[in-house]
């Protein structure tokens, strides 16, 4: 089974991750849950898993791949769409994971994000933040919020990315986009050179060091709008994230800045839909006010941040992660179990449900949910994992103890 033909298959059933490991027939995620692409393929080889890196790197990245024992690359689908690669070793072979990067460019309102985002979109400069574990759908809403402002404005957005997910069609902006590796070797020498490139706005994939936060924060003060990520889980953490790439003495300084040019920071997790159709986002939503600068500015202060932003729902278009599943909950779009599991502080979310406390004036429903246990994976004809030596020739079914041949 060719590359292409994985790719396919599990885009037809709706995956958003494809697991490859010699020793096991390519396994998907599908709505947050893993499970087996297909039980009639039989599992991978060494020597598959190997053609498979042939098929995906240029030579450059199979040299990077030999020498670090790990890529990252971009492969595109005629027709099908573009996937982000991560090749690795473990335990001595081969493993890949891809990620599906879908075909058009998503809107906020298609990613169900809070229509707060719109305004966000318009600021002409300084620097937000979209922040998350991996897989919560970042690069998805920094496309949207890029996209945003392609459709509206007459600006130079430069993207520096690793590597490009979206393709962005030029509209009525001019569209740059950069990927390490091919076109530059680092985020921060492609930020450094993107300063004298005309930009209006940045987006840098991910800010992964000292220097990169240092040119990004640079680049906001001197007019720019720069959008970025951090795989941090709140804002709070975020602020903290930012200040340990710097020294003590250095800090104060940093936050002065931070506080001077920050806009927004939106951190997102995605829950599972009540009706199992899907995956939606909870979205925590800090934006620029006098009291979020000065709580920056005051290190004592910092971790009074989340007040800030649940007081600040009304006026500021702020809300906390509680805040945000309440209201899926309340819509009927999750259930009390997953907003539980995502709540911050899952003990005072409950006293909320209840209705003992109330926020920013808001009430809280007391209307009981209840959910449908969720589909597992015995209810799928391809339910059992095929599991074998990959250095052997038969391989054994986890469930039927049946022998195949590779």
């Amino acid at each position: 089974m060719t590359l292409d033909e994985i790719l396919k298959a599990s885009m037809q059933k709706g995956a958003s991750d494809i697991h490859l490991k010699a020793g096991l027939t390519p396994v998907i995620r599908k709505d947050g849950l893993l499970r087996p692409l297909s039980s009639r393929i039989p599992p991978l080889t060494i020597e598959q898993m190997d053609y498979l890196a042939q098929t995906i790197l240029d030579d450059q990245q199979k040299e990077t791949l030999k020498n670090l024992k790990e890529v990252d690359a971009g492969y595109g689908v005629s027709g099908l769409g573009r996937f982000r690669v991560s090749l690795f070793y473990q335990r001595g072979t081969l493993r890949i994971v891809i990620r599906a990067i879908p075909h058009v460019v998503p809107t906020i309102e298609s990613l169900n994000l809070p229509a707060v985002l719109n305004q966000i979109a318009q600021v002409e400069r300084g620097l937000i933040l979209v922040t998350g574990v991996t897989g919560s759908g970042k690069s998805s809403t920094l496309a949207a919020i890029v996209d945003d402002i392609n459709k509206r404005t007459h600006k130079h957005i430069l993207t520096l990315e690793d590597p490009i997910e979206y393709l962005i069609r030029d509209r009525k902006s001019l569209i740059t986009q950069r990927e390490v590796g091919s076109d530059t070797t680092s985020f921060a020498k492609a930020l450094r050179a993107g300063l004298r490139q005309d930009p209006d706005v940045i987006l840098v994939g991910e800010m992964r060091d000292r220097e990169t936060v240092e040119i990004a924060l640079m680049a906001a003060e001197t007019g720019h709008l720069v959008l970025s990520t951090l795989h941090t889980m709140d804002a709070t953490e975020t602020v903290n994230r930012i200040l340990s790439y710097f020294e003590g003495t250095q800090q104060r300084q940093i936050r002065i800045q931070l506080a001077s040019v920050l806009q927004a920071i939106i951190s997102q997790r995605l829950c599972v839909k009540a009706d199992q159709s899907g995956m939606v986002p909870a979205v925590e939503i800090l934006r620029s006010s006098p009291r979020v600068k000065g709580m920056i500015v005051n290190p004592e202060h910092t971790k009074d941040l989340i007040i800030a932003i649940e007081e600040g729902y009304t006026a500021w278009g702020m809300r906390s992660f509680d805040q945000s599943l309440m209201g899926l909950l309340e819509r009927k779009s999750i259930t009390l179990e997953e907003a539980l599991r995502h709540a911050s502080r899952a003990e005072d979310f409950r006293i909320k449900l209840d209705g003992i406390a109330s926020m920013d004036g808001r009430a809280w429903s007391t209307e009981h949910h209840t959910s449908d246990s969720k589909k597992d994976w015995s209810q799928d004809d391809s339910a059992d994992l095929e599991v074998m030596d990959p250095r052997n020739s038969e391989s054994k079914s986890s469930g039927s103890g049946k022998k195949s041949k590779k």
